[in-house]
């Protein structure tokens, strides 16, 4: 091996020079942990945690290999000596019981960052090293390019997005006095706050609790626009994508013109689409599709732009004033609503859209989950005693199990026909939804 590499490991992993593991696992562990709802587990498979930059990834796994206490090789693979090491499994295993006999895990950072990373990891699964191999990648559009065929059945995959609300609550701690009214009203009011922070700043961990929230969603936009969008996919039109980052944000929850949004850039039409696959490979924006249930009046195919984070929308458009009383506000509801359904599901066994009529009936959000459908409105006020005409529109055509009205009233259920329509806050959303889809 490389003198050079063998240095650069051992500093990386200072347990190969026989310091404890212990203070080497605090290093990669925040003050303030916030215990996230996925749970990793290793078996014979790649645990591999992919997301936007920034939302734990690595934070995970180390709380996980923490957990643990066994010795683990940590391997940066945007390191370039450590990306020139790892082009053949087979050597590389070789390698490893020179430098860490017997060593029972092995952390990948940034994956993608290797030039095969598929192939790479498939090796080393097919080789039946007996190790525990995790993996990060902070975007997917690398990182399924070159693994999604390589790695089948070869990979455990996680999509981990930023804090959930109750992730956020949880790591709040218990509210004081919860036995009796006056705890649970004060509850229920810091639970409110949660909210009002979430719709304003979003749910980073880096900028849940952070002193200047703003300042650190600055540095997270940028981080993407200058490293992802520059460095890594070689967009020249830095400029262009700024504004187009800033238009999807103005429109968010509206139907995408890549036409006119083209026109505003100054780029061509076709490089706004490429543009916004790249961002919703990124896991910044996501392209939400429509429902389409094989009704003849559903004609549109056009898909509508959602943000995976406030904080990261109202950076790009939009500013920092507190919700109420801004004309955003319903934007700001259904954007927030978006990311807790999108927490909550599984990407590779629930679908999530819209559904729009011909007749301009609208229904926000439509879960398909094992043939079965939750459709979703989002109230910015009170709507009790109210069942919209696109609700019942979509109640009469397809008859959901569930159908939930998300506002700022009461909690009531109420039932029509054979779908149960359930009025809800925001902060009960993901337990209803979880209860859908049966996790």
């Amino acid at each position: 091996m490389d003198e050079h590499l063998i240095r650069a490991l051992r500093v990386a992993n200072p347990w190969l020079r026989d310091e404890p593991l212990g203070p080497w696992f605090e290093r990669f562990l925040p003050p303030a942990y916030v215990r996230r709802r996925l749970r990793l587990s290793a078996d014979h498979r790649v645990v591999l945690v992919v997301g936007p930059r920034q939302a734990g990834k690595s934070t995970l796994i180390w709380h996980t290999l923490a957990s643990d206490g066994r010795p683990v090789l940590y391997l940066n693979c945007e390191d370039p000596s450590v990306r020139t090491w790892l082009r053949s499994p087979a050597l590389f295993l070789a390698d490893l019981e020179e430098l860490a006999p017997g060593v029972p895990i092995l952390f990948f950072e940034e994956v993608q960052a290797l030039s095969e990373a598929g192939l790479f990891l498939k090796g080393l699964v097919d080789h039946r090293s007996g190790k525990e191999i995790y993996a990060t990648g902070s975007s997917s559009f690398d990182l399924e390019a070159e693994t999604r065929e390589s790695l089948a059945g070869r990979a455990r995959r996680h999509l981990l997005l930023p804090l959930s609300l109750s992730e956020i609550a949880a790591a709040d701690g218990p509210r004081e006095g919860g036995g009796d009214r006056r705890g649970a009203a004060l509850g229920r009011l810091e639970l409110a706050e949660t909210v009002e922070q979430a719709l304003i700043f979003g749910s980073y961990p880096s900028v849940h609790g952070a002193a200047r929230p703003q300042e650190e969603l600055a540095a997270l936009v940028e981080s993407y626009i200058v490293r992802d969008a520059s460095d890594r996919f070689r967009i020249r039109h830095l400029a262009a994508l700024r504004k187009l980052l800033a238009l999807a944000a103005s429109q968010v929850g509206n139907l995408c013109n890549f036409s006119e949004w083209g026109a505003l850039a100054g780029i061509s039409q076709d490089t706004v689409v490429e543009y916004c696959r790249l961002l919703e490979e990124t896991h910044v924006v996501r392209l939400l599709r429509p429902f389409i249930g094989g009704k003849r009046a559903e004609l549109t195919k056009t898909p509508k732009v959602f943000f995976v984070d406030n904080g990261i929308r109202n950076q790009l458009f939009g500013g920092f004033a507190p919700a109420s009383g801004r004309s955003d506000r319903g934007a700001l509801m259904e954007n927030l609503v978006f990311c807790e359904l999108a927490k909550n599901l599984n990407p590779l066994l629930d679908s999530l859209r819209y559904w729009r009529s011909k007749s301009k009936a609208e229904v926000d959000f439509v879960v398909e989950h094992q043939g079965r459908l939750l459709a979703c409105e989002v109230k910015a006020g009170d709507a009790r005693g109210k069942i919209s005409r696109s609700a019942r529109s979509f109640l009469d055509a397809y008859r959901p199990q569930r159908f939930l009205i998300v506002h700022s009233g009461a909690r009531e259920n109420v039932e029509v026909g054979e779908s149960r329509v359930e009025l809800l806050a925001l902060a009960d959303l993901e337990s209803a939804v979880r209860d859908f889809v049966g996790r």
